[in-house]
């Protein structure tokens, strides 16, 4: 049976509240955050218009905690120096924003960071198959991005199960480690059924930031991450019913 990672929990900055991000960051982190999401959009490539290099390099200094920076911007080789510069960990991208992909892998792994691909809904795995020796992560997008708040769309564990078995397949043949991190409509509700298909990084936006008890809800979260491990050793359980 395969052993899922150690779950990572990164509430997005994208719903805190920006009057007091440094608070923010703090607070969530201290509630038991494993790592802050950082959403950049660029109201070109996705609607919406957020947060650049500057403000990462302004929040460094409140944690320790790694910030996982997802760009949702095209061009994208510009920016990763100017995030790596500013104290990003780990910085991933869209397949469809990059006009060579492995190119800006690259670039992001010589500026000692982390490297992400990055799926829409719609967005085949594919490309995954071509640059697996280059990835660090891959982050599904379970809402089309742009926005914070919205549901959860159910085929994304279907594709979450496809992503599970192309990593554990790469590992298994000695490849090295790749997180696999889901983004949208992330809550306690529906959490096991996401760590049961497969992934071991989660994103959660509303569900975190401006609830009154980050430290409650982070562990209302967790709870479910175990019982979707018990889902998951249950369902890789053999058959034992005897058949007469």
């Amino acid at each position: 049976m395969t052993v899922l990672p150690p779950a990572r929990i990164a509430p997005s900055l994208l719903s805190a509240d920006f009057a007091r991000l440094g608070e923010e960051v703090a607070a969530v982190v201290a509630a038991g955050a494993d790592w802050i999401h950082f959403d950049v959009m660029d109201n070109h490539f996705v609607p919406n218009l957020t947060m650049g290099p500057m403000v990462c390099a302004a929040l460094r200094p409140h944690t320790q905690a790694p910030i996982d920076v997802h760009l949702m911007v095209e061009p994208v080789d510009a920016l990763v120096p100017a995030f790596a510069k500013a104290g990003a960990n780990i910085i991933s991208f869209h397949p469809e924003a990059s006009r060579h992909v492995d190119r800006t892998l690259a670039l992001i792994r010589d500026h000692g960071c982390q490297a992400g691909l990055v799926f829409n809904p719609a967005t085949p795995l594919d490309w995954m198959d071509h640059v697996m020796d280059r990835l660090d992560l891959v982050l599904l997008m379970s809402v089309n991005p742009g926005f914070g708040g919205q549901s959860f769309i159910p085929h994304t564990l279907q594709k979450l199960q496809q992503a599970r078995g192309r990593i554990d397949r790469w590992q298994a043949r000695g490849g090295q480690a790749i997180a696999l991190e889901i983004d949208g409509g992330v809550k306690p509700d529906n959490i096991a059924g996401i760590r049961a298909a497969g992934a071991d990084a989660f994103v959660a936006g509303s569900a975190v930031f401006g609830q009154p008890d980050y430290r409650r809800v982070i562990a209302d979260l967790r709870q479910g991450i175990a019982q979707g491990d018990a889902q998951r050793s249950a369902a890789a359980e053999p058959d034992e019913t005897i058949v007469s």
